[in-house]
C-alpha cells in the first residue's frame, strides 16, 4: 500500500507560498471528501445504500456538520501510514432540531467500513466529546467488522468503545442505527446502547455469520434469517426499531431525540400543546366504554393511551417485540413521559419473559434521564408452564420488579382491569414506590382470577357437587364466582387499604394524570449511599 508520504506527494516540491498552501490543504480535503473509489460508491448505492457523508448529512440540521479527524490517516500493523484519509470513518458533531449531537458514520467505501486502529480512535474521541459536553452520540453503523490486517489493535478498539458506551449508559443518550452489515465484535456496541434502529431488507446484525455457522456446525441459514432487521426487532428483540428504508430510519432518530433530554442532569425538551380543558371531551367520554363486560374480552390499550397523551402520539419503542407489553414515549402537556401499558390483544396481556425484559430496560432508562413514567396495568399475573420455568422467570421477571422498585421519577399507575397476583405488585404498584395510584371502577384487584380462586377455595363443595351431576357443579361455579367477584374482583378493597389513592371515572383520566404529573415536577427521592445495585441479570 502507498504510505502517507508518497499519498500526499512528499516528492513534489512543498509548498512554500501561503497560497501553495492553502492549494494543498484544498486537495487534502477533497480527497478526505470522496471516500473510498468510484467502484465501492456505485456496489454502495446498488445496496440501496446512501454513503457514509449522505447519511450524515440527512441526520444532521442542513449546514451543521463539523468535521472532527477528516485527515487522520489508516495505519498498517506496524504503525506506518496508508492511504485512506478518514480511515473509513467520518467523525464530528452538529444538530438536531437544533440541539447539539455527537455522530460518527461508518464508511464501507473504505476498507469495508471495518474498524482498524486510527477508525477506532476516531471514535471514541468523538463519544469522549459527547461525554464531556454532555450530548447524545449516534452512531451509523455500516461495518464488515475488524480489519484483520491490523490485528490486535483493531480488537483493541472494539474494547474502548464498549468502555466508552458503559461509561455513557445513563448519562447521555446513545443512538445506533444499523444500516448495513453489523457483526462479531462490532455487534456488542449496538446492544449496549440505549436505542437501535435496523433498516428493513438492508441491514443485519449477528455475532457469527452464516458463512462460519455452516462451517462450524453444518446448519444451513442467512443473514437475515440470522440477524436481519426483522429478526432483531421481532424475534430477539436486539433492536428496538424497524425502519422500511435509510431516510425513514434516521427520520426515527430525529422523532426519537425530540422525547429525550441531552443528558442525564437536563429536562426533556418542552413542546408547545393543546392547553385543553381538564372536563371531558368526547374523545374522553369514550373511555367510559372502551372495557369490555366480559372480563375475558380483550380491548386494544392503545386507543386509551391515545386519548390521554398530547395529540394521540405514542412513540412505541420494541413495537415487533413481546407485544403484550406497551413502552412507549409520550408527551402531556408537551412534556415528554414513558408508557408502559400491558396490550390485551396480546396474550391477554400476560406476563413473560421477554415482555419482562423489554418493560425492565424501558423503565429504567426513563429513570436514567428523568422522564416520569405513566403504567396502566391490566395484568393476569406472570405467564406460567413448563418453557417459561425452565427458561428462567422467576430471575427474568424479578428484573421488572427491580426495575420499578429502583425508579426515583415520578410515577403514575391507573389499573384498568385484571390486576392479579405478582402482576398487580409489580406493574407500578404503591408498594414498590409509586406516587399515585389510580384505579378505574372496572379494576378487579386480586390474588388470582375469579375461576382459578374458586377452584382452589371451594374445591370441596365442587367436589360435592360432582357428586350430584355436572349442571350442579356448573350452577354452583357460577354461584360462587358471582359471590368472588362482588367481594374481591373490585378495586374497592386496595382502596381501602390506600393502596388505590382514588377509584376514577376513566373519562377523567387525563385531567387526573394531568393534575399528577403537575404536582410531582418538585419531586426530590433520596437513594442510599451504594456502588450501584445488583439487578437480577
Amino acid at each position: 500500500m502507498t504510505s502517507i508520504a508518497e499519498t500526499l506527494g512528499s516528492s513534489a516540491p512543498a509548498a512554500r507560498t501561503t497560497a501553495e498552501r492553502l492549494a494543498d490543504l484544498a486537495a487534502r480535503h477533497e480527497r478526505a471528501l470522496s471516500g473510498g473509489s468510484e467502484a465501492a460508491v456505485a456496489r454502495q448505492a446498488a445496496r440501496g445504500r446512501l454513503t457514509a457523508r449522505e447519511r450524515v448529512a440527512r441526520l444532521l440540521d442542513p449546514g451543521s456538520f463539523v468535521e472532527t479527524g477528516a485527515l487522520v490517516c489508516s495505519r498498517t500493523a506496524d504503525g506506518a501510514g496508508t492511504e485512506a484519509y478518514g480511515d473509513g470513518v467520518v467523525t464530528g458533531y452538529g444538530t438536531v432540531g437544533g440541539r447539539q449531537v455527537c455522530v460518527f458514520s461508518q464508511d464501507a467505501t473504505v476498507h469495508g467500513g471495518s474498524m482498524g486502529e486510527a477508525f477506532g480512535e476516531k471514535v471514541v474521541r468523538t463519544m469522549d466529546l459527547a461525554l464531556s459536553t454532555g450530548c447524545p452520540i449516534i452512531g451509523l453503523n455500516d461495518s464488515g467488522g475488524a480489519r484483520i490486517q491490523e490485528g490486535v489493535a483493531s480488537l483493541a478498539l472494539y474494547a474502548e468503545l464498549a468502555r466508552r458506551n458503559v461509561m455513557a449508559s445513563g448519562v447521555i443518550p446513545q443512538i445506533s442505527v444499523i444500516m448495513g452489515p453489523c457483526a462479531g465484535g462490532a455487534a456488542y456496541s449496538p446492544a449496549i446502547t440505549d436505542f437501535t434502529v435496523m433498516v428493513d431488507g438492508t441491514s443485519h446484525m449477528f455475532v457469527t455469520g452464516p458463512d462460519v455457522i455452516e462451517a462450524v456446525t453444518g446448519e444451513r441459514t442467512t443473514a437475515e434469517e440470522l440477524g436481519g432487521a426483522r429478526t432483531s426487532n421481532s424475534g430477539n428483540g436486539n433492536a428496538h426499531f424497524l425502519a422500511e428504508d435509510e431516510d425513514d430510519a434516521l427520520d426515527l432518530v430525529r422523532v426519537l431525540l425530540a422525547y429525550l433530554p441531552a443528558n442525564n442532569r437536563e429536562s426533556p425538551p418542552e413542546y408547545a400543546f393543546d392547553p385543553r380543558a381538564l372536563e371531558p371531551t368526547p374523545d374522553d367520554l369514550r373511555l367510559d366504554t372502551v372495557v369490555p363486560d366480559r372480563p375475558e374480552a380483550a380491548y386494544d390499550m392503545r386507543e386509551i393511551l391515545r386519548t390521554v397523551v398530547d395529540d394521540g402520539e405514542l412513540l412505541q419503542v420494541h413495537e415487533l417485540f413481546a407485544p403484550n407489553i406497551i413502552c412507549a414515549l409520550a408527551r402531556i402537556e408537551g412534556r415528554s413521559v414513558g408508557v408502559v401499558a400491558n396490550q390485551p390483544m396480546h396474550t391477554a396481556g400476560v406476563l413473560d419473559i421477554d415482555a419482562s425484559e423489554k418493560a425492565a430496560r424501558f423503565v429504567r432508562f426513563c429513570d436514567a434521564f428523568g422522564i416520569p413514567l405513566l403504567t396502566f396495568a391490566d395484568v393476569p399475573g406472570y405467564l406460567s408452564g413448563t418453557h417459561q420455568e425452565q427458561a428462567g422467570i422467576i430471575r427474568r421477571g424479578a428484573k421488572l420488579l427491580y426495575a420499578y422498585a429502583e425508579a426515583t421519577v415520578p410515577r403514575v399507575t391507573v389499573v384498568v382491569r385484571k390486576a392479579y397476583g405478582g402482576g398487580y405488585a409489580v406493574m407500578g404498584s404503591k408498594h414498590l414506590g409509586a406516587d399515585v395510584n389510580l384505579a378505574w371502577p372496572t379494576a378487579r384487584i386480586a390474588v388470582m382470577g375469579a375461576e382459578g380462586a374458586v377452584s382452589v377455595l371451594h374445591r370441596r363443595e365442587l367436589a360435592a357437587a360432582a357428586a350430584v351431576g355436572e349442571q350442579a357443579v356448573a350452577e354452583l361455579r357460577a354461584k360462587l364466582i358471582e359471590e368472588y367477584d362482588t367481594a374481591w374482583a373490585t378495586p374497592y378493597a386496595a382502596a381501602a387499604r390506600g393502596y388505590i389513592d382514588a377509584v376514577i371515572t376513566p373519562s377523567t383520566t387525563r385531567a387526573h394524570l394531568t393534575r399528577a404529573l403537575r404536582t410531582l415536577r418538585g419531586k426530590r427521592a433520596a437513594v442510599p449511599d451504594r456502588r450501584h445495585g445488583n439487578i437480577p441479570l
